[in-house]
């Protein structure tokens, strides 16, 4: 986080000089820069390269940076109001609209302003984040024999096989794909099962991105509420009568946003459910290895108890390492694999091969298996400071279940609270929070937060932030 800040402030800085320059002027060198600022040659060096990228100055290696030439005069823009009627007339002809409102996903994908603290970020922090072994495994990988090579469109032997042997013995490499991250394989799922206009079955409440992607897709979401023990057979199978719908997508494991697992009572009902009804189950396993040190023995995937092909099973690693490796899996058996199969070779052809060739490195050396033992020590640590310091400075908001994985928390708001209220006021105190309605397929049947501490630096940042929760919500609940 210091060194984005410090990148950014720098990059301000050269940017307000620039006009002390003729164009074509040199600026001073990186070392006159390093000592001026008092900066790391890294900072200065990315700070050129984002004034480079803008066109405001050029770099040559060996001579040093330049104000760019003047650029010529903006062109007046053109009239799109055109697209308004056109997109408005194509929407009409569809069962369910493809208009997406994507604030939900955003909210989890933006830059927070310098000095808010990060409560609602959907990956780790750069310190949390392997980035030596990853640069490392990123290295031996480009040097492989054949790296920079086009793969196989079904992904790496290897890599496919590590990802069948994570599920258990019951798959197979054969039934693997490689996507570009777990977003790209849900997409791809969703295109495969469902044609446009037909009902989705999801969670309530869950992921804003997998909502997005149905109604993307032109689905029609249909939520089926969840509780502590996962979601409710009784109304999936209710769900599944009245609506006709032949995919049920779910996260059995460490939910989102509620962090509950799946039962050992619930799985095979919600298997044998789903079978009866001639339905997929799409299963989301998407943070198996953000697992906390009092969690237990995990179950295995639901894929793992399915030898029907009801389960179509995505994982990724990019929530246990970076948001950057985009490197996924998709799993499934029968004939639908090779429906995935096309659209997935069509969509993307390939994921890259030195990101398979790097993810392959990295999960086989030594270092992968002591990251996500210093991870589990530290997302316990993390969980267990900011829900101490809610339930210190925050008692009204309700915290009904706490979860031995993932990375964030779900809090319930006093009822009649005014949501975004609080998320506007939290942010004017330079925290920012997590919305609880994106969550929800149908209206909410109450105001929620929820709560990342994963994408924070440390154990400060989560009490400072919990204490600018407690400032916004003394404007807004009271006390």
């Amino acid at each position: 986080m210091q060194e984005r800040s410090s990148v950014s402030e720098l990059a301000n800085s050269l940017r307000a000089e620039l006009n002390r320059y003729s164009p074509g002027g040199k600026l001073p060198s990186s070392r006159a820069l390093v000592e001026r600022f008092r900066v790391s040659p890294v900072t200065v060096s990315r700070a050129l390269a984002r004034l480079a990228a803008e066109g405001l100055v050029t770099t040559r290696p060996g001579a040093g940076a330049f104000r760019a030439p003047a650029r010529p005069g903006t062109p007046p823009p053109g009239d799109t109001s055109w697209q308004e009627v056109t997109l408005s007339a194509d929407a009409s002809a569809e069962p369910v609209p493809r208009a997406v409102d994507a604030s939900g996903v955003l909210v989890t994908l933006a830059e927070p302003a310098p000095g808010v603290i990060e409560f609602n970020g959907g990956y780790l922090h750069p310190s949390l984040q392997p980035e030596q072994a990853m640069g490392a495994a990123l290295a031996r990988a480009g040097r492989r024999p054949g790296a920079w090579g086009r793969p196989p469109v079904d992904g790496l032997p290897e890599l496919r096989d590590w990802f069948a042997r994570g599920i258990g013995e019951t798959r197979t490499a054969a039934e693997v794909l490689i996507t570009a991250g777990g977003q790209s394989a849900l997409t791809t799922a969703l295109r495969a099962l469902a044609p446009p206009g037909a009902p989705l079955l999801v969670e309530s409440p869950t992921y804003p991105g997998m909502l997005a992607i149905a109604r993307a897709a032109g689905l029609r979401p249909v939520p089926v509420p969840v509780d502590a023990e996962g979601v409710r057979p009784e109304l999936l199978a209710a769900a599944f009568r009245a609506s006709g719908a032949k995919v049920f997508i779910c996260q059995p494991l460490f939910q989102n946003p509620t962090g509950a697992v799946l039962s050992a009572a619930r799985r095979p009902e919600v298997l044998r459910i789903a079978r009866e009804a001639g339905a997929f189950v799409v299963e989301d396993d998407f943070v198996r290895r953000l697992v906390h040190e009092d969690a237990g023995p995990l179950p295995g995937p639901l894929a793992a108890d399915d030898p029907h092909g009801v389960v179509v099973h995505v994982c990724s690693l990019t929530k246990a390492t970076s948001p950057s490796l985009r490197v996924a899996a998709l799993v499934a058996r029968g004939p639908v694999l090779e429906r995935l199969r096309a659209i997935h070779v069509v969509d993307t052809f390939f994921v890259p091969r030195p990101f398979q060739e790097a993810a392959l490195e990295l999960v086989g050396s030594a270092a992968w298996n002591r990251h996500l033992r210093s991870l589990s020590t530290e997302l316990t640590n993390r969980r267990n400071t900011m829900t101490a310091a809610l339930r210190t400075a925050l008692p009204e908001l309700a915290l009904p279940h706490i979860p031995a994985g993932g990375y964030h928390l779900w809090l319930r708001l006093p009822d009649g609270t005014d949501e975004q209220a609080v998320v506007s006021a939290a942010l004017r105190a330079g925290v920012a929070v997590a919305p609880g309605r994106p969550y929800f397929g149908a209206e909410p049947p109450a105001a929620h937060l929820r709560l990342s501490f994963a994408a924070v630096a440390g154990a400060g940042q989560i009490t400072e932030g919990v204490r600018r929760l407690r400032t916004a919500c003394d404007g807004t609940l009271g006390r």
